[in-house]
């Protein structure tokens, strides 16, 4: 992250979590209660709330901090590196035997996650600070700090004048596509595309199945989406092998790419960027990509920025609109940033408070129960 939103945000990330904190150590009936406790630890719906809200906030504190650690220390590489095994392994007889086996191998993978996550998750739920051990095990399921690391590695040369060396970046960072025949404003478009569609894929959604979920959710997730961008190619090797990956990452993405296009609407209404313009382009172009989400965020961005982001031959999102430049980008960065720290915020908020109410619901039922008993 960068910039003074940035800053902002985790300024105030982590006093409200050593708020939590305070309040876990001096009381922990605030934390849990009206849960009963047992051999399994606290499972009721209202300390699951509670403690995925203060491990998002955790995970956001150590992406921003911390960022990535090496790739021998990063689950979501060890997931590479399991896809790239069962690539090696995939039998090669023909499209059907490519499908099945894909089908297969993703599928008996994910429920293995799920497994070890749920497994994991029990145990951490009987730790007082179990929570912080999740925090610290989803933050590297999210890529905050280096998605925006990213574009700013390609918007410092294309400031520059130096397209090459922005070219390289775009391709080293952010996209897979050929880059060498991109102009300036194409080299924009690209990375505001690419932070925009990631702000999803590395952000929002393992956010917002972790909230679903838990751990289990988020691992499953994010084992999906690697797979996708490992495996779900249109071309001869991959066609058929990456189809179930392909199609099973559309399926899980499909909530969080709308939910971040909203978010964008609104952080651009917010002083973003064009709220009423960002929610118009999202209305006409967001389903005009192949992908039924890709197009979501990148043309709520789209308007927000009041640019046009094309890919010659694919797509043109923004019709009419301003073609970006270098400087767009950082813009960019902004506004994804307060989408994401809006959607977290709303988001904690409701884990934490909506239990209150919850809990003043039930002492009212309890309360006139008790009141009809006596009459």
């Amino acid at each position: 992250m960068s910039g003074k939103v940035s800053l902002y945000a985790v300024r105030h990330l982590a006093d409200f979590l050593f708020r939590a904190i305070h309040l876990q150590r001096g009381s922990p009936s605030v934390f849990a209660r009206g849960c009963k406790v047992n051999g399994r630890g606290l499972f009721c719906p209202e300390y699951r709330r509670r403690r995925r809200a203060l491990a998002v906030l955790s995970a956001v504190l150590a992406d921003a901090m911390l960022g990535d650690p090496p790739s021998r220390f990063h689950p979501v590489a060890w997931m590479g590196s399991w896809i790239g095994l069962l690539r090696k392994m995939a039998p090669q007889r023909g499209p059907l035997a490519d499908l099945l086996y894909g089908a297969a191998a993703i599928g008996v993978s994910a429920l293995a996650l799920w497994l070890a996550g749920r497994r994991l998750t029990r145990h951490l739920a009987r730790w007082r600070w179990g929570w912080l051990a999740e925090g610290a095990l989803l933050s590297q399921l999210i890529a905050w700090r280096s998605l925006m690391r990213a574009g700013d590695a390609v918007a410092r040369p294309l400031e520059r004048g130096d397209l090459g060396e922005a070219r390289r970046q775009l391709g080293w960072h952010l996209v897979s596509r050929d880059v060498s025949r991109l102009d300036r404003s194409l080299v924009a478009a690209a990375t505001i595309e690419s932070l925009a569609e990631n702000s999803s894929d590395s952000v929002i959604a393992p956010l917002f199945w972790y909230g679903i979920g838990g751990l289990p959710a988020a691992l499953v997730y994010r084992f999906l989406n690697t797979a996708d961008a490992l495996l779900g190619y249109r071309d001869e090797e991959h066609e058929w092998l990456g189809k179930s990956a392909a199609r099973a990452d559309d399926a899980v993405n499909l909530a969080p790419a709308r939910l971040t296009a909203l978010l964008i609407v609104a952080g651009a209404a917010l002083g973003g960027g064009n709220g009423g313009t960002a929610w118009r382009i999202w209305r006409r172009d967001g389903g005009k990509t192949a992908s039924p989400n890709a197009g979501q965020p990148m043309s709520a961005a789209a308007g927000g920025l009041e640019v046009v982001l094309e890919k010659v031959g694919h797509y043109r999102l923004g019709e009419g609109l301003a073609k970006p430049q270098a400087a767009d980008i950082g813009r960019a960065s902004r506004l994804l940033s307060v989408s994401i720290f809006l959607g977290i915020a709303v988001g904690v908020a409701a884990a934490l408070f909506f239990p209150k109410v919850e809990f003043s619901r039930r002492a009212a039922l309890r309360q006139q129960a008790g009141r009809g008993g006596r009459e």
